[in-house]
């Protein structure tokens, strides 16, 4: 099975339409697909029209939170209640077009782990198209994950990618990076990317800065989410060291001046090196202090909070999103 994931925020005159086109493509290339749109707090009617598709499809789920969580959170909801073990996504807003759908199984089969899409010839402004590619040039950079189109909503997964991987924040476009550093084969294919039909863009300048947060945050996941002593401990090393040899260094330098009849007296309080020294000391004993708390923390495993709210769900067969377990 099939499972498609669609988060939606006021989209309600694409959703009909893009049922439609699923329902075509699962037609015509025989496939057993299930439909799960996720409303995350949408104001315009359009749980109202996923209540209409699930009641004449019994292959359409509905998921409605209490008011809008995001799209990580949205797609968290969707991949814990999806049945396939294939699962894709994609926009609500018809900008990604789901005769694609075949393309992203055949390119699993390679075999990969997970699919991104790529949208080469893109039907946005430029404002939005050139700040991207700086992006995924920098992703790239910092992860070692060289895809063109990490923001791209169009993704195919197997199923035992997602069991592994927790989403928050807005680090869905990093699914991919996270999925390598787990050891999943990730690829991509060049994908149709349609102009607007509705609505607007729901993302603006501030996107391309969370977004770099974000990037950092992904990276010291990867890198360190298991070991954040190797990074803030070395870190912590390389300050306290520095610190502690100047101010040596500055100590021996007044001793010689008061013993050597031919120096000059250094006075300290008028160096302003040693205010830097003792700067570098406290700076590497906190952050040796807070990898230690990381470490704590790493090892304490606590138990994980859902970051939304489902309100009600509709649909036969959907499962109800169920935080996960602890180990053992």
């Amino acid at each position: 099975m099939i499972s498609v994931v669609i988060p939606v925020f006021n989209e309600q005159p694409s959703l009909a339409i893009l049922h439609q086109e699923l329902v075509e493509v699962a037609q015509s290339q025989g496939y057993e697909m299930e439909i799960i749109f996720v409303d995350d707090g949408s104001k315009d009617g359009s749980w109202e029209e996923i209540k209409k598709l699930a009641a004449s499809d019994p292959r359409v789920r509905g998921i409605r939170f209490r008011r809008n969580f995001g799209k990580a959170a949205a797609l968290s909801a969707g991949f814990e209640a999806a049945a396939g073990e294939v699962i894709m996504t994609l926009d609500a807003d018809l900008q990604d077009d789901p005769h694609e759908i075949p393309r992203f199984l055949a390119e699993l089969e390679k075999p990969l782990d997970v699919v991104n899409g790529w949208k080469r010839i893109r039907h946005d402004p430029w404002h939005k198209v050139i700040p991207s590619r700086i992006f995924n040039w920098m992703v790239g950079w910092l992860t070692g994950v060289k895809l063109h189109d990490h923001n791209c909503g169009m993704k195919c997964y197997r199923r035992e990618v997602l069991s592994e991987i927790r989403l928050y924040g807005e680090l869905h476009r990093f699914v991919p990076v996270l999925a390598a550093a787990r050891g999943f084969r990730v690829g991509e294919i060049e994908i149709h990317h349609r102009p607007r039909r509705f609505g607007k863009s729901k993302y603006g300048v501030s996107r391309f800065a969370k977004g770099f947060v974000d990037l950092l945050t992904v990276k010291f996941l990867t890198g360190y989410g298991q070991r954040p002593q190797h990074l803030l401990g070395t870190l912590g090393v390389l300050c306290l060291g520095l610190g502690a040899l100047a101010l040596v260094w500055l100590a021996g330098l007044w001793v010689f001046s008061r013993v050597l009849p031919d120096w000059e007296p250094i006075h300290l309080h008028q160096r302003p090196a040693v205010i830097y020294a003792v700067g570098l000391v406290l700076l590497g004993g906190q952050l040796l202090s807070v990898g230690f708390l990381g470490e704590l923390i790493v090892a304490q495993q606590p138990r994980e909070i859902r970051p939304f709210s489902v309100s009600e769900t509709i649909g036969g067969q959907l499962r109800e999103p169920h935080a996960p377990s602890l180990p053992g």
